[in-house]
């Protein structure tokens, strides 16, 4: 592979959120309990909510791919790859006893034949995720189906922040290079910068670059003299806006976002897969009080191919020493 790819496509759709259409169910398999499913709604403000607050959305393509209706399953999808390296012939056989004469049936003017077969690559779920609340008509000083409406739309921002905790591990676990930052002075971070810049030209990455940075690291380069000079048209230092530096599109991002003792996350956008499948989303009604339970559960994990894994750099901090 001579250019950097990314071998799959992802269709997503782009959801807003929404005022939800409740649906009713009911069945023994809920005791003959009146239940109501919010599957389908909650796929849709997972997606929505993905799109507009995870910290990397953009490592993903197609941002986070969410299905309803999941079972048991282990396995989230399946991924056809191949290994067979390409072959370039040399010139095109213009022989008169190739593919013709004595060559008939027997020889061909493209030279070797190579054969090209897929392996069925299955990708499994990771971890898991669960909510569970409760409703009381009685205490709940709101409209029900408000109420409920109202708790997905929290669940569907707590689970965002649950991925990108778990989004932030699997990048750093991934990363097919890595870089050390020796501290915050102006150049050891053009230095670094500099090194990240040859590598991704060496490895012929094609794509939009990015930089998930500390914020100790996104003040040094505000503060760099490129950036404050005129060479650097792209900052808005008065706004606080989009910051490019050395090619590398630059977002700030909370410490504890990245991995203890991680200083960045630099990477090519869209060379990773997130998924998610809802197992259960529902409101169910309770013996234990006047109202409803609110119940959720389901199963996420992340894919990324070997090849796109040297489009991956973790950046580590400088060591901190000791004061006294």
């Amino acid at each position: 592979m001579t250019k950097l790819q990314m071998l799959m496509a992802v269709t997503v759709t782009q959801p807003s959120l929404m005022q939800l259409d409740l649906q009713y169910f009911a069945g023994t398999g809920n005791q003959g309990k009146a239940a109501r499913s919010y599957q389908q709604q909650f796929k849709e403000l997972l997606q929505a909510v993905f799109r507009k607050q995870a910290y990397f959305s953009d490592f993903f393509t197609g941002g986070l791919e969410a299905l309803d209706g999941v079972q048991h399953n282990q396995t989230a999808f399946m991924v056809k790859t191949s290994d067979i390296p390409v072959v370039v012939g040399s010139t095109y056989n213009k022989g008169a006893n190739v593919g013709f004469g004595t060559g008939t049936g027997n020889s061909t003017r493209f030279g070797p034949r190579t054969e090209i077969i897929y392996t069925d690559t299955p990708v499994n779920y990771s971890w898991e995720w669960t909510f569970h609340e409760g409703i009381d008509k009685h205490t709940v000083n709101n409209d029900l189906n408000a109420a409920v409406a109202d708790r997905l739309d929290l669940q569907a921002q707590a689970k965002v922040k649950l991925f990108d905790d778990k989004h932030s591990a699997f990048i750093a676990s991934v990363a097919g290079h890595t870089e050390a930052l020796e501290d915050y002075t102006p150049d050891k971070v053009l230095a670094l910068f500099n090194k990240l810049s040859k590598y991704f030209v060496n490895i012929e990455a094609i794509g939009t670059k990015v930089a998930k940075v500390k914020p100790e690291l996104y003040n040094a380069i505000l503060d760099h003299p490129l950036t404050t000079s005129a060479k650097s048209s792209s900052a808005n230092i008065d706004e606080n806006g989009i910051v490019k530096f050395k090619g590398f599109f630059i977002n700030e991002i909370p410490e504890t976002k990245l991995q203890a003792g991680d200083a960045a996350y630099v990477y090519v956008q869209g060379v990773g897969k997130a998924f998610t499948g809802i197992n259960t989303a529902r409101t169910i009604e309770s013996e234990d009080f006047d109202g409803v339970a609110l119940q959720g559960a389901g199963r996420a994990g992340e894919f990324i191919l070997d090849d796109n894994k040297k489009a991956v750099v973790k950046v580590t901090a400088p060591a901190v020493v000791p004061e006294g």
